[in-house]
């Protein structure tokens, strides 16, 4: 029964019982139900939340009690960059299932939001810790790059939303790569000034306008493998087996260049595409 409002005139109905509740759930709108990618996408939030809390809990607190367990530290690290190696992965599946089946209208602001947390709050903690802890570093230099690391991601998730690209291109480099190679570079542990510029580098190629691919088919592929294989990198420098650390530093240099290389190539390739549109130009203008 409805009951009227002597004050507004409203129309109120009383609690439903358990079986309309579950009526009332499939009422539910479209915007607050949760599709398979939108959970995925959620676990690229928890991946980086997680990372943060390993990087605290293990590098941070013992640095700053004195502890010397370098070993705790290592392992803490190592997990701290395997959760991000996962949420990339996460963020890698959720597209995929997102085109495949269907995303939620909430989609791409959950996937903005978990990407923020993983590829932007996520690493640039890294490198404020890293500030805190190396011997060479200096505190505030490293916060400074942290929050420009931090910025980046904002602005290039926030350009991403506003802006229509050609289909099958970022423009900038996408912050889940920027992420890992940000982390790459820290640990890599070069002296602190060319860590500083590296840091710095990354965060400009973010936001700026080289187009990098898209992951899709063989690239994602690809993606995945390497993601996976850094895994196992970590896993051996963290465990200390033997040549675990020339591994890692390997495999760090190795995404450092990576992100260095693709740039040039896109340089390279719209300095062709110009060329070839000026001999299609003149070759036009030729009787």
């Amino acid at each position: 029964m409805t009951v009227i409002d002597p004050d507004t005139q409203a129309g109120w109905v009383p609690e439903a019982d358990g079986e309309n509740d579950a009526d009332g759930a499939e009422d539910m709108p479209l915007s607050m139900r949760l599709s398979i990618a939108d959970t995925l996408t959620l676990g690229n939030a928890t991946c980086g939340f997680m990372a943060v809390y390993f990087t605290t809990t293990g590098i941070l607190i013992p640095h700053l009690t004195g502890s010397e367990e370098t070993g705790m530290a290592r392992h803490s690290a190592a997990t701290a960059v395997i959760l991000m190696l996962m949420a990339a992965i996460f963020d890698l599946f959720d597209g995929l299932v997102a085109r495949k089946l269907r995303s939620s209208p909430m989609g791409a602001e959950l996937d903005n939001l978990s990407d923020l947390i993983s590829f932007g709050l996520a690493p640039a903690y890294f490198v404020l810790v890293y500030g805190m802890v190396a011997d060479d570093a200096h505190q505030r230099v490293s916060a400074l790059a942290a929050i420009v690391v931090l910025l980046a991601v904002v602005l290039r998730l926030a350009r991403f939303s506003c802006v229509t690209l050609k289909d099958g291109m970022f423009q900038g480099m996408p912050s889940p790569f920027g992420a890992l190679t940000v982390v790459s570079i820290v640990l890599l542990e070069l002296p602190f000034v060319p860590t500083l510029l590296a840091i710095i580098g990354v965060a400009w190629l973010m936001v700026s306008r080289v187009e990098y691919p898209k992951p899709r088919g063989i690239l994602a592929v690809a993606m995945l493998s390497w993601i996976v294989g850094a895994m196992g990198l970590l896993a051996a420098w963290a465990f200390d087996a033997p040549g675990g650390q020339l591994l890692l530093q390997t495999g760090c240099a190795l995404q450092v260049v990576l992100g260095a290389v693709i740039p040039l190539f896109a340089t390279a390739r719209r300095v062709n595409t110009f060329r070839d549109n000026r001999r299609e130009a003149r070759a036009a203008q030729l009787p």
